[in-house]
């Protein structure tokens, strides 16, 4: 190409981009699933993080879990990214209280709030992506629920259900906390 706006390799990126949609659409496709259920986890994947999603007659939601595979030999491994999609998610139980500083992309700074320890909760469909560093693949399989999460992931998921409810709760700000001196 002799246009200088579309580079050799900018031209490369652009394809490898169209193609990756592509794969994307065929996806969707392929699970028989609303494509606008699927947004959370193309957010998820693409900018990571928890994301929900909600029409008039949808409610999508994806929650991401961090599981590092290690081998010890070897000195190496990889951080799997397990998305799970939750569409039209019910919220079964909540067990214990967490107080946690988080920051949602709506708000400007962190706040402490509490979050249950520990989450079940079933969907009209659940789909789990899992993201894979070592070999460069996105697997995807439905299955059945109800799922149970604890730590990081239950604050996800009571995190997104307050989103996908329009009912955020707020806490106490980050400057309303002291500092102390330890000698």
């Amino acid at each position: 190409m002799d246009d200088p706006v579309c580079s050799g390799a900018e031209f490369d990126k652009l394809k490898k981009q169209l193609s990756f949609n592509l794969a994307e659409k065929r996806v969707i496709k392929d699970l028989n699933i609303q494509p606008d259920a699927f947004i959370p986890v193309l957010f998820s994947l693409k900018f990571g993080g928890d994301w929900s999603f909600k029409t008039k007659d949808l409610e999508a939601m994806a929650v991401k879990e961090k599981i590092t595979r290690f081998n010890e030999i070897d000195g190496e491994g990889y951080t799997l990214e397990r998305v799970t999609l939750f569409v039209n998610p019910q919220l079964i139980s909540t067990h214990g209280k967490i107080l946690r500083l988080e920051k949602c992309g709506t708000k400007n700074e962190r706040e402490l709030v509490e979050r249950p320890f520990r989450v079940q909760l079933d969907a009209q469909d659940i789909v789990i992506a899992e993201l894979n560093p070592g070999s460069m693949e996105i697997t995807l399989k439905r299955i059945e629920g109800p799922l149970s999460f604890e730590g990081s992931a239950a604050y996800g998921v009571s995190h997104e259900m307050e989103h996908l409810a329009g009912c955020e709760h707020t806490g106490k700000f980050i400057w309303e906390f002291e500092y102390k001196l330890k000698d």
